[in-house]
């Protein structure tokens, strides 16, 4: 389990006034800062793979498919949780309806950075341009699964399920890999480019074992 309390508390002395304890300003990050917009993302592209794995872990007896499925799921569920925390430590909504998914990935001087929660959306910065590829028709962000696709995980049963599972949570993984990169290389919270760091590892980690699991199968990640 994370320390999701002292973590968060770590990210900012919350009384408006001073340093943190993170050694930077205990200014909030402003509402389209890539701190809050990766915030926002990240823990919406976590979200969907929970559910994933919750759903596959019904959908199949085998051990080690389950076993990841449950470690997948308690540590993006812990983590989410730590990415809202600072989104309320901070003041800055979790949802905003007119901003772009990932389009705190565009602006290199982050946004309107730390000017606070009230600047307008325009400041976000247009397109968004950052390495990931487009995400494909119906899937809200790269690497995200469809309506369909999780419909489909959720009727397959046995080694189908397993397979597509992997293959599902491959092209997540890779897309929540891109966005972390782009959380630790532009994020000012040191705690959350931490986290997103560790991410990037974690992940990198998972990938190398999925792709394990699916020649296991007989599969391969897909194209």
């Amino acid at each position: 389990m994370f320390a999701v309390g002292a973590t968060v508390a770590a990210a900012s002395d919350g009384d408006g006034g001073g340093s943190s304890a993170s050694g930077t300003s205990s200014r909030a990050p402003g509402r389209y800062s890539p701190d809050a917009g990766f915030a926002r993302d990240m823990a919406v592209h976590h979200q969907q793979a929970v559910e994933m794995s919750f759903i596959v872990r019904d959908r199949t007896g085998d051990e080690p498919v389950r076993s990841l499925a449950y470690d997948i799921a308690n540590t993006q569920a812990n983590q989410r949780g730590m990415l809202l925390g600072w989104l309320d430590m901070w003041g800055l909504p979790k949802v905003i309806a007119d901003e772009p998914p990932m389009s705190w990935m565009a602006a290199p001087d982050g946004g309107d950075g730390g000017t606070g929660g009230d600047g307008e959306a325009g400041e976000a910065g247009g397109h968004h341009e950052h390495g990931t590829g487009a995400a494909k028709p119906g899937a809200l962000m790269p690497g995200m699964a469809t309506k369909e696709e999780l419909a489909a995980l959720g009727a397959a049963e046995g080694r189908d399920a397993e397979v597509l599972y992997l293959q599902l949570m491959t092209d997540h993984h890779k897309g929540g890999v891109a966005m972390a990169r782009g959380c630790a290389r532009q994020c000012a919270t040191p705690a959350e480019r931490a986290l997103a760091q560790g991410m990037v590892e974690a992940q990198q980690s998972e990938l190398t074992l999925m792709a394990d699991m699916l020649k296991q199968r007989g599969a391969a990640p897909r194209g």
